[in-house]
């Protein structure tokens, strides 16, 4: 037999709360720290290897195997007030987890580290594998992780490994550098010392001093990292902040923080953080200096526990994570379609009118939104009554025509004594408090607000009975949720942020969850509209903060970005990173939040920006309107064709976003997550797949005339408008066209779409389908369709069809690949496919037989797509009229 693959993807996740490795902007760097500035990060960055103002090394001892299968040991040091327990566990089918805490039972300080609650999925540690016991010689103690791989630990200095077990090649590591340092929690504060810190006209008191965490990680075999979501940048992998012949920056931060107009190229933090990595690498390089990435990682506070997943393939790596953090939810149809917002929508006329304007220019689109401007005086949960007078109404008119609503609710409740929410929070005691204990006041866009203390589960559960129809006068059913501000945002705190040594639930300092504030409130607003619908209506929640596990709650974007070139260009590598980092429901704000886009690279930016997994319009209050219909007829009807294709794809994009619901595989892609083993695709950030099947090249540059497009693998790839070929392995110098980017269906794939154009995406629900088959080398090709009621959750219970379609020896054939155990629910649908598009087909065809029937349909030329002036010039099977739920053949005859 084979040997098995040799893994060769490795992903280091870390559930850290706070990694706050400071960043610091070129202008208003002012309003935030910087590494030099933040104390715990300047020591740590300014330690060299190995080097004798290093940490103390730590020796490990008394290793042992638990009941439970873990692999427990003992760090110490002389000069340590209490030694740390590190735990190693494993899961299958290549993970490890690394944990270390403080051992509290030699001498307890007066509190203790904070461990995360309620992002790991519950069972994580009931999935552990069982560790054998350790093999030790001089020193060194070596356990199996799997088959083929094996965890070393050093014992002195401590030093952990992970590597393979045939050849003994190391995979990664972990303070192979001796830089691992754990401040120690401090009984009581020396005398002399001081303890606070200092930044503009703010101080943290930080009562329990230092108690920062460094460490060190390398990556064996790898010549890029990607992840650390969320930071600007044009480029998909990560750069390297210091290092020989690299002009040294600021780390990359992950600290949430509401950046006003972010730069495009930065490793300052932004709105959300998932402190986790990827680094594809190469057999064979694993024992050279030039594969292997050095990182270094700073915590403000907190415990260890990473995870470090290894695998034969990018998917691999990334299904492991999911395992953990669990899988995306899956949307509702109408949150896959195209959504209108800007702040704000001035009142129900202003609404009225926006809506008739789609009608009116024959664009679909799926939802409106309103901004803060809706509420009454910014209170949420309110309508402004003289603006918004008959909510429920201009709801109705909206959902008549399929479609829904959206308006936001912010963390920060106005402090006002006639405010219904305010006063029931103020009399449970629900707010987060200052370090004095007083309920925290801070200010952000109702003047003086307090803020939940969403750790509570207690308070989320008060939080989610909020979107009940009862307490949210005005909401319909067709109504949903935009959650902003939620890093969370204090327009007078440090940083514009929440102050560090604020105190949540069990005295936690705020400093120690920070992260994942925005991650808890969008879990309890997603959670109250789950109530609100009974379990029944999947929720829709937007949210501009996140944290490792969010994607369960729904949907991201990447905040307030700006019209400029620039911007449309990184927002490719960062909606690329937030998929990779479990994120896969998450676009740009089309045309850029603040500033006045040219009208060309607004319609290069609905063009970007139709295949973005959250395809949404927005912008600020202080901009011109820019509904798609004000610039003229010639960019009016660019734009509407971005918008129509992106409905005409709809199918492919639904069974897409099934596929990451149960696998975490994201909707847009990497050219390398398809294309694992052709490294030039590893640092390309402008173009992206889309599911396997489709490529696509933006175009980011004012007047381009040409762009060059590396088209990966061996195989053809079609053009998506007019289904020429184009060999693979090339870069391919193209004209630019105005009509839109480059984009391709890649050979060997069968792409499900739907070429009625409608209102909206509800309107399309009996439309039939066209597929659109490209053939490989060998004439085959397959692809798949998943269908559902979209919007409930029977699927779960087995309401739904998923087909697979295999074309092969000139026969497409329609296979069923639900399986049978799910539950006894039934959805079905009279839909057909009334077109059958084959790329690479011999043009000599003419006629194809159905079975089973034995029905003869014809074969003749057609136009690849239904918009006006397409040429025929495709072999099309024509009006087929096959049930998409049924078995059958259509062989070309």
């Amino acid at each position: 037999m084979d040997p098995p693959p040799r893994p060769r993807v490795l992903r280091l996740a870390l559930l850290l709360l706070l990694l706050a490795s400071p960043a610091a902007l070129a202008w208003k760097k002012d309003e935030f720290r910087n590494c030099n500035q933040t104390p715990f990060c300047k020591r740590a960055r300014t330690r060299a290897p190995h080097s004798l103002d290093a940490p103390l090394s730590l020796v490990a001892g008394s290793l042992a195997v638990s009941p439970e299968g873990s692999l427990t040991a003992e760090l110490s040091h002389p000069s340590r007030p209490r030694p740390l327990l590190l735990r190693l566990s494993a899961l299958p089918p290549h993970a490890l987890r690394l944990q270390i805490d403080e051992d509290y039972s030699a001498n307890t300080p007066p509190s203790r580290r904070f461990h995360v609650p309620d992002v790991l999925l519950p069972d994580v540690d009931s999935r552990a594998l069982h560790l054998s016991k350790p093999k030790t010689v001089a020193g060194v103690s070596t356990v199996a992780l799997s088959s083929d791989l094996d965890v070393v630990v050093k014992h002195d200095p401590f030093e952990l490994t992970v590597r393979r077990a045939g050849s003994g090649d190391p995979v990664l590591s972990f303070n192979s550098q001796g830089l691992f340092d754990f401040e120690p929690l401090q009984e009581l504060k020396p005398e002399g010392e001081t303890w606070e810190e200092q930044f503009r006209s703010h101080t943290d008191t930080r009562p329990r001093g230092p108690q920062s965490i460094t460490f060190d990680v390398s990556f064996y075999g790898a010549d890029f990292v990607y992840g650390l979501p969320e930071h600007g940048s044009t480029s998909l992998a990560l750069r390297p902040t210091r290092g020989p012949g690299v002009e040294e920056s600021e780390p990359y931060r992950l600290f949430n923080l509401d950046v006003f107009e972010y730069l495009h190229e930065s490793p300052f933090g932004l709105y959300g953080s998932i402190p986790f990595m990827i680094a594809p690498g190469w057999d064979g390089a694993a024992s050279t200096e030039n594969g292997r990435i050095d990182t270094l990682w700073m915590a403000e506070a907190g415990v260890v526990d990473a995870f470090f997943f290894v695998g034969s393939e990018p998917k691999d790596v990334i299904k492991q994570y999911i395992s953990v953090t669990g899988t995306p939810s899956m949307p509702q149809q109408f949150a896959v379609a195209y959504h209108q917002c800007r702040w704000n929508y001035r009142d129900e006329e202003d609404v009225a009118g926006v809506d008739a304007g789609f009608d009116e220019h024959d664009i679909p689109y799926d939802v409106l939104w309103l901004d803060i401007e809706h509420t009454d005086g910014k209170r949420y949960f309110t309508w402004d009554r003289s603006t918004f007078p008959n909510p429920e109404e201009m709801q109705r008119k909206i959902a008549d025509k399929g479609r829904k609503m959206v308006t936001i609710v912010d963390p920060h409740m106005k402090r006002d004594s006639g405010y219904h929410i305010h006063e029931e929070a103020t009399a449970k005691g629900y707010y987060v408090k200052d370090a004095s204990g007083k309920d925290y006041d801070g200010w952000c866009w109702p003047g003086s607000s307090s803020y939940p203390d969403m750790l509570n589960p207690e308070i989320r559960d008060w939080w989610a009975d909020k979107f009940s129809y009862q307490n949210y006068k005005g909401s319909t059913p067709t109504l949903y949720i935009w959650n902003d501000m939620n890093e969370p945002s204090v327009f007078n705190g440090p940083e514009v942020t929440m102050p560090r040594d604020a105190i949540h639930i069990g005295d936690v300092e705020h400093r120690e969850l920070h992260n994942a504030y925005g991650y808890y409130f969008h879990m309890a607003t997603s959670d109250g509209l789950l109530k609100r619908g009974e379990g029944k209506d999947r929720p829709f929640v937007l949210s501009r903060a996140f944290f490792a596990g969010s994607q369960r709650y729904g949907a991201v974007w990447t905040g307030d970005n700006t019209a400029d070139w620039d911007h449309l260009k990184s927002s490719i590598p960062m909606v690329l990173t937030l998929g990779l980092t479990g994120m896969t429901f998450s676009g740009a704000d089309v045309g850029g939040f603040f500033g006045n886009p040219e009208p060309d690279l607004l319609v290069r930016w609905y063009q970007v920006g139709a295949f973005y997994p959250f395809f949404r319009g927005h912008a600020h209050h202080d901009t011109k309107r820019r509904e798609p219909w004000l610039f003229g007829e010639r960019r009016t009807a660019l734009m509407r064709e971005a918008i129509h294709m992106r409905y005409s794809l709809l199918p492919y994009y639904y069974t897409l976003f099934q596929e990451a619901s149960v696998t975490g595989v994201p909707v847009m892609r990497p050219l390398w997550l398809e294309f694992p083993d052709d490294k030039e695709t590893y640092n390309n950030g402008e173009a992206f797949m889309v599911g396997p099947s489709i490529l696509a090249q933006g175009i980011y540059e004012e007047g381009q005339k040409s762009v060059l497009v590396y088209l990966p693998g061996t195989e053809l790839w079609y053009d998506l408008r007019n289904g020429s070929p184009y060999k693979g392995s090339v870069s391919h110098k193209l004209q630019v066209s105005e009509d839109s980017i480059p984009s391709f269906q890649r050979s060997g794939t069968i792409v499900p779409r739907k070429d009625r154009f409608r209102r909206s995406s509800t309107q399309m629900v009996n439309d039939p389908y066209t597929l659109v088959i490209a053939l490989n080398s060998s004439g085959s090709a397959e692809g798949e369709l998943y269908v559902d009621d979209g919007k409930s959750y029977d699927y779960q219970q087995g309401a739904f069809i998923h087909r697979r379609f295999v074309f092969a020896d000139n026969k497409l054939t329609s296979i069923n690949i639900a399986p049978d155990s799910l539950g006894k629910k039934v959805y079905s649908t009279e839909c057909v496919i009334e077109r059958i598009i084959v790329l690479g087909l011999s043009s000599g065809a003419k006629k194809a037989i159905i079975e089973p029937g034995n029905q003869e349909v014809e074969i003749d030329l057609g136009p690849i797509s239904l918009r006006s002036g397409s040429k025929s010039v495709v072999p099309t099977v024509r009006r087929p009229n096959v049930r998409v739920v049924d078995d059958w053949t259509i062989r070309i005859a």
